[in-house]
């Protein structure tokens, strides 16, 4: 049976490990090549070998024009051009409004906005050299849809996502490149266990009480995993999605509905 992405070719940013990485093995069962871009090249190398011959490894930072360059040319050397991206790679912090600094910041606008769209811009102009359209995933998240008394940067770097997933939906088109984007929920894994060790410093909260807290108030009854995210990844980077053009789709258990 043919897979649902056979021949395809993507690159996923931050797919070393957590959600990236659940898509990479996901787009590899569908029968597309994936570069597992990544800052740690290490462990993009790791992840690249435990999926198999169809993935492989590139460096990839973000936040470096440069890096992003050289890393679309590797995979239009290895590949013969990108079909599908997935702008996944991004950093989290918190505090109270009077305690965000500048370097905070920096950082998760750098990353999160600014490295989603150069990287979206230097494969979106080299889908349109060859001609042949694609598509991009953007990775947002439910903290772009409302703020959050102790995650305004962050929240406001997955509004701003989401905005540019409409702007760059609409102009690139005309083009026969859909950009979209998914604005996952509370997800399992490193990334929140993180995010519970920064509530557990501001709200005074025992290791793991926020995470449960937050996953008993998500309507599916759990917080989501990676794996809850594939199909929607599956969708928009497939033929099924052709007439889906600058949305964000919501998977999150139910938690924001829009």
């Amino acid at each position: 049976m043919t897979g649902r992405l056979a021949g395809k070719s993507a690159l996923i940013t931050g797919a070393a490990r957590g959600i990236g990485r659940a898509f990479a093995e996901a787009y590899v069962r569908e029968g597309a090549t994936v570069a597992i871009g990544d800052i740690n090249m290490a462990a993009a190398k790791r992840t690249a070998k435990e999926i198999g011959d169809a993935a492989y490894a590139v460096v990839l930072d973000v936040t470096d024009q440069g890096s992003i360059d050289k890393a679309v040319k590797a995979v239009e050397r290895k590949a013969g051009g990108i079909d599908i991206l997935v702008n996944n790679a991004a950093l989290f912090d918190m505090a109270p409004v009077v305690d965000i600094t500048r370097a905070s910041y920096d950082k998760l606008f750098s990353a999160n906005v600014a490295g989603t769209l150069f990287t979206l811009q230097a494969v979106a102009r080299s889908m349109i050299r060859r001609g042949q359209g694609g598509k991009i995933i953007n990775m947002a998240s439910q903290a772009g849809r409302r703020g959050e008394a102790l995650v305004g940067v962050y929240c406001a770097t997955k509004a701003a996502v989401i905005s540019l997933t409409q702007s760059a939906g609409l102009d690139l088109v005309r083009h026969r490149i859909n950009v979209n984007a998914i604005a996952p929920g509370v997800v399992d894994g490193e990334h929140w266990d993180h995010v519970d060790s920064l509530f557990a410093r501001y709200e005074g909260r025992a290791p793991g009480e926020k995470k449960k807290l937050v996953g008993d108030a998500v309507p599916y009854g759990r917080m989501g995993t990676a794996a809850d995210l594939v199909g929607m990844a599956i969708f928009l980077a497939g033929a099924e999605s052709d007439y889906v053009v600058a949305q964000t789709y919501n998977v999150d258990g139910g938690n924001w509905m829009s």
